[in-house]
């Protein structure tokens, strides 16, 4: 059975005009029931993390700042959120949601997190609505924990997953790989184990030929036994921060081709959400859904 983690507070109270689509999280699991493509029992709420797990990723002093609600005013602003302990909390459940779905997917193959993706946040920052690194956090448990020895991460949202990048930077048993906007935020980039920058309205067909010669050799050259994936459907023709012209049959097409890969060489893969900021609020839900069907199709 897919286990997909969710919980009410993932749809944060933001204020008025916000142009974060916090509503996406409770559409999602809402439209997924709604077509009867889940059940609530494919439905967990993760509880929250110990400090120990997050200090292993995140540096002690940022995170006592998160904790302690005293992150300075500038640094809050870069997050682009109001810091709030409800926030820290949402954030504690998301990664804590993500690490439970690793474990869910060496059982089924695959797991999801409804929210998540939080890639932007590094060892002492966050930024771009991201505070703590959910599928970061994670990989390090399975790292601690002996689960797994080699770590394949796969950031296909627009965005570069710079904090992600910064946080691996000097661990060799994670391999961080990003294929993103080249003229897009953050515009100071890390530097990933692999970085594919695409320029400005790349479409459906390059955009799938790109990673259909890049995954399955970067697969076979480091023989990961977990991946983790990151499915951003910022790189819609619609999304007013994207500045590329995927649709919505090609971002499902990527999917697929990712999921394929995974069960070919049998290797579980967690699936955090990622950015999306279409105008109608129905083609992020839409792209969003369609992750999800993807792996049910090809799992179940």
């Amino acid at each position: 059975m897919l286990k997909i983690s969710y919980d009410p507070i993932y749809a944060h109270p933001l204020p008025e005009g916000h142009r974060f689509p916090m509503l996406k999280y409770e559409l999602i699991p809402a439209q997924l029931l709604h077509e009867g493509v889940i059940s609530k029992d494919n439905l967990f709420s993760p509880d929250l993390l110990a400090e120990g797990t997050i200090i292993r990723t995140h540096d002690e002093n940022y995170w006592h700042q998160l904790r302690d609600l005293t992150l300075p005013p500038k640094e809050q602003r870069r997050t682009g959120f109001p810091l709030s302990a409800r926030l820290v909390e949402r954030e504690i459940m998301i990664a804590k949601g993500t690490i439970d779905g690793c474990r869910y997917a060496f059982e089924g193959g695959v797991a999801f997190n409804v929210a998540g993706g939080t890639h932007h946040a590094g060892s002492n920052w966050g930024e771009g609505f991201c505070l703590l690194n959910d599928q970061a956090i994670a990989a390090n448990y399975l790292l601690d924990s002996e689960l797994s020895k080699s770590i394949l991460i796969i950031d296909l949202d627009v965005h570069q997953g710079n904090g992600t990048a910064q946080i691996f930077e000097n661990e060799p048993r994670v391999f961080t790989f990003s294929m993103h906007g080249a003229n897009n935020f953050p515009y100071r980039k890390e530097q990933s184990d692999l970085d594919i920058p695409l320029q400005d309205g790349v479409g459906d067909d390059e955009f799938l030929e790109i990673l259909k010669t890049t995954l399955p050799r970067l697969i076979k050259q480091q023989k990961p036994n977990f991946i983790f994936y990151l499915s951003g459907v910022d790189i819609l023709a619609t999304d007013k921060l994207g500045k590329l012209a995927l649709s919505k049959e090609a971002c499902k097409a990527r999917d697929q081709f990712v999921f394929e890969q995974c069960i070919k060489y049998n290797i579980p893969v967690q699936v955090s959400m990622g950015g999306g900021y279409s105008p109608q609020i129905k083609d992020i839900v839409e792209a969003h859904c369609n992750t999800f069907k993807a792996a049910i199709d090809l799992y179940f």
